[in-house]
């Protein structure tokens, strides 16, 4: 499961971008994955929080998306990339 979202104000001349995901490691432990910084940057902050299960990530990754979400950012749908 991902979750990207984005804010762009003209204004203040900012673009960042926050991708959540939900995944399992090779020893079977749940993770949420947050990525952010600003949009067309090489880098970025990448951190990883390990969860007791699929349902606590989940969860985790909601509650913050919601808290991201009023905070200005926008669901953005996931583009696969091309072959």
């Amino acid at each position: 499961m991902q979750i990207r979202l984005e804010r762009i104000n003209h204004v203040k001349r900012q673009s960042r971008y926050y991708v959540l995901s939900v995944s399992e490691t090779l020893f079977g432990e749940w993770c949420l994955t947050q990525e952010s910084g600003s949009i067309g940057a090489n880098a970025g902050i990448k951190r990883t929080d390990y969860m007791p299960s699929r349902a606590d990530a989940v969860q985790a990754l909601l509650t913050m998306k919601d808290a991201k979400t009023r905070s200005g950012y926008a669901p953005i749908p996931v583009q696969l990339p091309l072959l």
